[in-house]
């Protein structure tokens, strides 16, 4: 593989090009821990969309906030993983799959655009670990999440040793 090839693939370098830069990595809002390693497989906790551990938004999709504040909602619980796995692995460049995404989706009855919602998550891991990274998806609505946020993340990576 060329040098470019391997540059192409590095997560790490995709973060710079795309000029983001990660959070601190989230603490838990109670008794559990952020992240669990068995084997190959790295889980996350629920994810919400916080920063320095307070809610950057509350509400229902549908009612409170609408579609696009939701897409922001789920990026800003997306990047809250990506800091999380750094802090557990190193580096991102360790995750070779993203595995499972996990969209839970606080909304109103006649709320019905929640994939385009879940984007927000999907295309920003695409975008850092490339296409053929991207995992298997479901999209729940719920009535309510905690601390009354409108979205949770469950995640899980598959990560080289």
């Amino acid at each position: 593989m060329s040098v470019q090839g391997s540059q192409a693939s590095s997560a790490e370098r995709r973060l710079q090009e795309l000029g983001i830069e990660l959070p601190a990595a989230p603490t838990p809002f109670g008794s559990y821990v952020e992240t669990v390693q068995t084997g190959h497989l790295l889980f996350f906790s629920g994810m919400l969309p916080v920063v320095d551990h307070k809610p950057k938004y509350v509400g229902r999709l549908g009612k409170e906030l609408d579609a696009e504040a939701g897409r922001d909602a789920v990026r800003t619980a997306a990047l809250s993983v990506l800091a999380a796995a750094r802090k557990h692995l190193g580096s991102l460049d360790r995750v070779t799959r993203v595995v499972r995404l996990g969209v839970f989706m606080a909304t109103s009855g006649d709320f019905f655009d929640q994939p385009r919602v879940a984007d927000g998550a999907s295309d920003l891991f695409r975008d850092v670990f490339g296409a053929g990274k991207m995992a298997v998806r479901s999209v729940i609505g719920v009535a309510s999440l905690p601390l009354g946020m409108p979205v949770e993340l469950e995640v899980i990576f598959e990560v080289a040793e």
